[in-house]
């Protein structure tokens, strides 16, 4: 069977014709890039309850891209965050917390990587160029880069997990953020930097199988096969996890 991977869409206010209405939106990259690898996408829009609920029906998660996390969030007053919607940021921390009880495989992309870091414990810059460093244009289409190119390089951690999935210490990746990790959770591991410093993937050690990255490989795989790779890894892991709670059965 293919296993089912949950994604966290962008919640988003559309003025229409005939109304104004809240919907949910998730760039058809991310559920092609799960599709191609072997898994079965399920969207997973903000909501309330147990998020047990959720668990129970899912084999992996990917925590997309999309607006800053309310810094109250992490201890901070709000200075540089936008696109801020605290239904979204509710859900997801609950819901990163419960996975991570029942050693789900994550992927988190972009603010995904975020969403790691405050929900265990750590902060994160509001904004990149303002508090920590101008030296690279991080939202690279502001320096005229289409959304599939290459834009900086980030140092790979050897032997790390980053370096399992991608097979390099090297890799050059987009960049489509103005935030990024500040103090790392204890429970996380830094494994990838841009040339300026700015942290790009972690790790959990603590997981059986976890990845978090800055950039955005959904929107690179089709012109940069590498890019599929997490996609890959992720729905590999699941497919572990599965066959281990398969032989306890």
């Amino acid at each position: 069977m293919k296993p089912v991977i949950g994604l966290t869409p962008t919640p988003s206010t559309d003025k229409l014709g005939h109304g104004t209405f809240r919907r949910y939106v998730l760039a058809n990259t991310y559920t092609e890039g799960v599709e191609e690898s072997g898994g079965l996408p399920f969207i997973l829009p903000p909501q309330g309850g147990d998020p047990n609920e959720i668990l129970d029906r899912i084999d992996g998660l990917l925590f997309s891209g999309g607006g800053d996390i309310d810094p109250m969030e992490y201890r901070e007053t709000n200075v540089h965050a936008g696109g801020i919607d605290e239904q979204r940021d509710s859900f997801e921390l609950a819901l990163f917390k419960a996975a991570l009880e029942r050693d789900i495989p994550i992927l988190c992309i972009c603010r995904g990587i975020q969403v790691a870091n405050v929900a265990l414990g750590g902060t994160l810059y509001q904004d990149i160029a303002a508090e920590f460093s101008d030296q690279i244009e991080h939202r690279q289409h502001e320096a005229g880069y289409s959304p599939p190119d290459k834009s900086h390089g980030v140092s790979v951690e050897p032997d790390s997990r980053l370096h399992e999935v991608y097979g390099s210490t090297e890799i050059e990746t987009n960049s489509f953020h103005h935030q990024a990790l500040k103090d790392v959770s204890p429970e996380l591991v830094v494994i990838g930097r841009a040339p300026d410093g700015t942290i790009e993937a972690v790790d959990r050690p603590a997981s059986t199988w976890f990845l978090g990255v800055q950039w955005h490989p959904e929107m690179m795989f089709r012109e940069h096969s590498e890019h599929l790779k997490p996609f890959q890894s992720l729905v590999e892991a699941t497919h572990a996890s599965m066959r281990r709670a398969s032989a306890t059965v």
